[in-house]
């Protein structure tokens, strides 16, 4: 297991009962990980929204491009953040297994502030283009991947498991509340002044960084145990596809999102289809957050314990439902209404993901699968974006959205099918044992 040590000068703190208390926030190490958690989805939320928004609106007003056309761009900007998370996961992995965990979240968070930087210097001077926007949407996938996996393994080193599942839950709050703050608030101060969505998302990393610094590091495994580090990376890997039980968890969310994914298509609804703007797209990216944030905080006070695998799976095809619904919707409060609903799904899914996979996987391995974990998530999301962004250009934004949700629901009814293992998931009991891990 991964030890931590204190800081320099400082006594350890033995275990007393602070430790057996079942709120994690108990515990100094995981407030200061949850502020970080929560300080730096707010920015980065704030800043995506908006650089969609503005991609969407450069490409309509500045390259006269038709509404097919410019979803078609923000289906692009979908895989250009994709195309890094995808060459770097097995090297984001492999960063969190060997090096300090918290250098590896700052990094990331570094990279993150210089694009706030530059995208508000180009915004102040009214000299954003596409290929900028672009390619700055790239270096933030860059920062995705190695944020990612050094965050997600971090928790269950710093308390204990039997308090774990509350503890994500308790992350999920810091990221879905985040996730509901950070969309308004962009769209609300781009609204106010273009530039100052920027300074505020510099502010927040700042903080994220701090905090996350005050974390007492854990040390990563001892010398003699590493192997090559292209070995290392391809472990991580094959560990992933020999557990069908992780395997089929992990795709899961992989293909009901690519599939199912209408956040792209966000920017369109608020401009041309409900009419709305800046200030409503904030809120549209928002609402299911709202929806994420209540589940996250009923799963933190009262987790689940039994068929949790039916469970998720139920909540997989509610939010393909979801998204049926939300495509052919044309007014604002119920399409709010409908993404708050989806949130929610979704969330549910994810709680029971996070836990299951945190809990079946060995210390040694978690930045590994941690990344592999992260690399479905981003494919479902940026992937899904350039499916949604491809369908549209065809087919429309409305069809390409209704479509996505039938074909989730269809892959849900797949994959409890294929993998029998989920349906059969009934508590969240690790399978291996974490003394030997």
């Amino acid at each position: 297991m991964a030890t931590i040590f204190p800081p320099d000068g400082e006594e350890p703190e033995m275990p007393g009962p602070a430790i057996l208390d079942p709120s994690p926030l108990s515990i100094p190490d995981y407030r200061y990980y949850w502020i970080a958690r929560f300080t730096a989805v707010m920015a980065t939320i704030a800043v995506v929204v908006v650089i969609g928004y503005q991609l969407y609106d450069t490409a309509r007003t500045d390259y006269g491009m038709t509404i097919k056309e410019a979803s078609f761009q923000l289906g692009l900007l979908g895989l250009v953040q994709f195309v890094p998370i995808a060459l770097l996961t097995p090297v984001a992995g492999w960063a969190a297994d060997r090096f300090e965990r918290r250098s590896v979240a700052i990094f990331s968070n570094a990279i993150d502030f210089a694009i706030a930087a530059v995208l508000g210097w180009f915004t102040w001077t009214d000299g954003l283009t596409l290929n900028l926007l672009f390619g700055l949407a790239a270096m933030h996938g860059v920062a995705r991947v190695f944020s990612g996996p050094a965050m997600s393994a971090i928790a269950p080193n710093i308390v204990p498991p039997a308090i774990l599942p509350r503890a994500i839950a308790m992350s999920s709050i810091a990221w879905q509340s985040a996730s509901v703050i950070g969309p308004a608030a962009g769209g609300l101060l781009y609204a106010a002044h273009p530039t100052s969505v920027y300074i505020f998302a510099a502010i927040l990393l700042v903080i994220s960084a701090w905090t996350i610094s005050r974390v007492r590091p854990v040390l990563p495994p001892p010398a003699e145990v590493r192997r090559h580090p292209l070995r290392e990376m391809v472990d991580g890997l094959q560990f992933v596809w020999a557990e069908r039980f992780l395997l089929g968890t992990i795709t899961l969310d992989l293909f009901a999102v690519i599939l199912s994914g209408a956040t792209a298509m966000l920017p369109v609804y608020a401009r041309d289809i409900l009419h709305v703007g800046s200030e409503g797209l904030g809120l549209l990216r928002a609402a299911p957050a709202v929806g994420a944030a209540v589940v996250a905080l009923g799963l933190a006070i009262r987790p689940i314990e039994r068929n949790v695998g039916v469970k998720m799976l139920w909540a997989v095809a509610a939010f393909g439902a979801g998204t049926v619904a939300f495509g052919l919707s044309t007014n604002f409060l119920l399409s709010l209404a409908l993404l708050v609903v989806m949130g929610a799904a979704d969330m549910f899914s994810v709680f029971v993901r996070g836990t299951l996979i945190q809990l079946n996987t060995p210390d040694h391995m978690r930045g590994r699968v941690s990344a592999a974990s992260g690399l479905a998530i981003s494919a479902s999301n940026e992937l899904g974006e350039m499916r949604a962004g491809a369908m549209a250009a065809v087919l429309g934004p409305v069809s390409a959205v209704v479509v996505g949700g039938v074909a989730a629901i269809g892959v849900t009814a797949l994959w409890a099918r294929i993998f029998p293992e989920l349906r059969h998931a009934r508590t969240f009991e690790a399978r291996f044992d974490p003394a030997n891990d």
